[in-house]
């Protein structure tokens, strides 16, 4: 999936939503300690400046240098490639070794990784007790557009996207969690969690070309854009007579989080 967010990579940065603050203080508050957290498939690093807040050193890894070139930087935390073909042992080895995290977190990703083997080193490197693994999730369900991202542009979208992908647009539900829950969501019932994000239409429509399907789509040689264009047309008419001027759009995110059995 590396090659899918390698060209979009310095739009990603600016177009994909921050997450709210207040998650991440959330998620500080379930952990014993706060030295070490791992942000896997860090992206362009928006969840790792956030964290980063709340511990004293973040490790970032991701499978897409393109991704990482553009990654948001800070001093505390560290940015690292991860190539596809590191053993589980080389990953314990590269995250800090057994029993050294205190906080494991995942953003909109962990529907592209080999999700046993990301367990087995989760179940490894987080500390025990005290150490937690939360991942969340959006798709095209943005209020107040939701009926119209959600149901007509997905379906639109639906033959350029990865199999993958579907666990997102299932908000989770399928995703197999092997947790003890700690109050964020259980496996089969992620906790429901918004995030409101000021957006112009602009920003909206540049949000949708980010995704791996617009990449998808041109290498099949299909012109996205005007695939979409009857949908975002309904939308713009929606939106209002200032489509320059921001709205508050509410994406409603989903989340799990637990600690080792």
């Amino acid at each position: 999936m590396a090659g899918l967010y390698e060209k979009p990579s310095e739009t990603y940065v600016k177009k994909r939503p921050r997450y709210p603050k207040e998650w991440f203080s959330m998620l500080a508050s379930l952990t014993a300690g706060h030295h070490r957290a791992w942000d896997a498939g860090c992206g362009s690093g928006q969840a790792s400046v956030s964290i980063a807040e709340h511990y004293e050193s973040v490790l970032a890894t991701d499978v897409s240098e393109g991704q990482l070139r553009h990654a948001i930087a800070d001093p505390k935390v560290r940015y690292l490639h991860t190539p596809v073909e590191l053993s589980e042992d080389e990953l314990v080895a590269l995250v800090g070794g057994e029993g050294s995290l205190d906080l494991v977190i995942v953003a909109t990703s962990i529907h592209w990784f080999d999700v046993p083997l990301f367990y087995a080193v989760v179940n490894r490197v987080l500390k025990k007790p005290g150490g937690v693994l939360a991942v969340w999730g959006y798709n095209y369900d943005i209020h107040p557009f939701g009926d119209k991202l959600q149901g007509t542009l997905y379906g639109a979208m639906r033959p350029f996207m990865d199999p993958r992908t579907r666990l997102a647009m299932e908000r989770y539900r399928q995703l197999p969690f092997p947790f003890e829950p700690v109050g964020v969501g259980r496996e089969g019932e992620p906790a429901d969690v918004d995030m409101e994000v000021d957006m112009t239409l602009e920003d909206l429509a540049g949000f949708v070309m980010t995704g791996s399907v617009a990449t998808t789509a041109r290498e099949k040689g299909v012109d996205l854009p005007a695939l979409v264009k009857d949908v975002m047309k309904e939308v713009e008419e929606e939106w209002g007579d200032q489509p320059t001027v921001p709205r508050k759009l509410v994406f409603k995110a989903f989340m799990l989080a637990g600690k080792p059995k």
